[in-house]
């Protein structure tokens, strides 16, 4: 093999270096512009990501008279937020008979009424600035009848927990032009373009004063000294608030309670779209189905995006498949669409079911996180800012609503130290295999094609080969979080780490996850 070019490129080329997967929801938008980055400032909140969490979280303490700061190591909605479905929906698929069969009522309850309270918040902030969306009827589906069950579990779930979902009639399931075998309906959900409304959330934290960097990647956190590190330099504040899909810290260990999921989206043009509610299937292959209008996104009511399969994170044999056959799917049951975009987001489940929110242990209660959202931001991202606000503002627990004290006592149960262990065992399983299989492909290797990454051994280190946009690229193939060998992303063009979730461009640059450290570059010769 001819030594690979190694180039670097700087963080604001990853979308060329990432397959070109770009939401439909970025078409066109304008992004805000920062403030000026001042080494040293300090801030009575200091939020770390600039996503839905992130900025609703600064928005709210703004309004209670707060000076607040956001930094993002990319830009507004770059990541999971800007992935989003733009659905706004409390039935959630399965979610809650999931919940339901590991934890009582009363937390399931509890769970609804905070993505009740974050669905109304997001609302009322878009109704009064101007964001518009739709009312649409949300669907928990089975594509066949091994699916029913399901369906009427969640059925049961979404009642129990006081939501008025009705099943759908037999005529009603046969009226789409994919299969239902059955259905559960609940109305009055939201279709709302995610990117639009987390652009006016930093409209207006910049319009009362608030602070906004952008392209600055914090490096650290420092709870003693209410400290962030960058590149930049550093920046204080009374508290910080890690809204970064994954907390950036090992503090707690949440990068193990919790695991990474990627799925994906297709956009398609279809002319004389007439379907009117979104769905979600409840059986496997996963489909997501919503119609975009005028009122909810960008484009014309001829648009449909259709998401689906996901997977943990590193652990697919192809991610470009999975895309393929969501194209496939649609085709076959929307003959006239045309793919306009293709993206994909990641998202964390939590081991017990339900989104982590609060202080971080030995966070000396200045720092505070959110994640364990399971694909379900839109209205949990609010919740949690809400609760975060709290938290942040001393509201006495007294004054809460009472789903934040739910929520904030539940109990870990024996299914949820199952899960984790389940979870631990299959990290384990993936750190043994990357090592094992790196060993048994020594360099030199072929060139790798266009759009194809393969790991090789180098002197006893795995290393990272890839070739994106005809340059071909060496970096180390160990992910700097905990060690795993890295696998390649064949639809993104990116290094997946399938222990913990941290991704990287083929540069060796970090896009997220709990990993800080870039991968380091190697030269022609293999040496750092």
């Amino acid at each position: 093999m001819r030594p690979p070019d190694v180039k670097a490129v700087d963080a604001g080329a990853r979308t060329a270096l990432t397959g070109g997967m770009k939401p439909l929801w970025k078409l066109d938008k304008t992004l805000p512009v920062g403030s000026p980055f001042e080494p040293g400032a300090r801030h009575d909140v200091l939020i770390v990501g600039a996503g839905l969490t992130g900025l609703s979280t600064a928005v709210m303490l703004t309004r209670a008279g707060l000076d607040v700061a956001v930094i993002e190591a990319g830009e507004v909605a770059e990541l999971a937020t800007g992935g989003n479905t733009g659905k706004l929906s409390l039935l959630q698929g399965q979610r809650l008979a999931t919940i339901r069969r590991h934890h009582p009522a009363a937390l399931v309850r509890a769970y609804v009424d905070a993505n009740r309270a974050g669905m109304e918040w997001l609302t009322a902030f878009a109704d009064n600035a101007g964001v518009s969306y739709t009312r649409r009827a949300d669907h928990s589906y089975a594509q066949g009848p091994d699916g029913l069950e399901a369906v009427r579990d969640q059925h049961a779930a979404a009642r129990e927990a006081g939501l008025p979902t009705r099943m759908l009639t037999p005529s009603e399931s046969s009226a789409t032009s994919f299969p239902i075998a059955g259905a559960v309906a609940l109305e009055d959900q939201v279709a709302i373009d995610p990117v639009d409304v987390t652009l006016a959330l930093a409209a207006e934290l910049l319009a009362v004063g608030g602070t906004l960097h952008t392209g600055i990647r914090v490096t650290s956190t420092h709870a003693l000294a209410g400290r962030v590190d960058t590149p930049a330099g550093p920046l204080f504040a009374d508290h910080v608030v890690l809204a970064t899909g994954t907390p950036i810290t090992d503090r707690g260990l949440y990068f193990a309670k919790t695991h990474g999921l990627r799925s994906y989206c297709v956009s398609f043009r279809v002319p004389d779209l007439a379907l009117e509610g979104t769905f979600l299937s409840v059986d496997g292959p996963t489909r997501s189905i919503r119609p975009v209008s005028e009122a909810d996104g960008p484009g014309s009511a001829a648009q449909l995006v259709v998401g689906g399969n996901g997977h943990p994170v590193g652990r697919s044999d192809s991610e470009s498949a999975a895309v393929d056959d969501l194209v496939a799917w649609t085709r076959l049951h929307f003959p006239d669409a045309e793919e306009t975009h293709r993206w994909s987001a990641q998202d964390y489940e939590s081991h017990n079911l339900i989104p982590f929110v609060g202080a971080m242990p030995r966070g000396l209660g200045r720092v505070r996180f959110a994640t364990g959202y399971a694909k379900w931001g839109l209205s949990n991202a609010p919740a949690a800012a809400l609760r975060l606000t709290a938290e942040i503002l001393g509201t006495p627990r007294r004054e809460r609503p009472s789903w934040m004290t739910a929520i904030a006592t539940r109990l870990t149960v024996p299914a949820d130290l199952w899960r984790g262990a389940s979870e631990g065992v299959k990290v384990g399983r993936e750190a043994t295999q990357g090592w094992v299989e790196a060993e048994s492909h020594s360099v030199p290797v072929p060139q790798p094609a266009e759009g194809e990454g393969v790991v090789a051994n180098r002197a006893g280190r795995p290393v990272a080969i890839s070739t994106v946009d005809g340059v071909t690229r060496a970096v180390g193939a160990v992910c700097t979080h905990m060690g795993g060998v890295l696998a390649w992303n064949d639809a993104e063009c990116t290094w997946d780490c399938p222990l913990h979730a941290s991704r990287f461009a083929p540069d060796g640059t970090r896009i997220e996850g709990p990993a800080l450290e870039d991968l380091t570059p190697l030269s022609s010769e293999g040496r750092e």
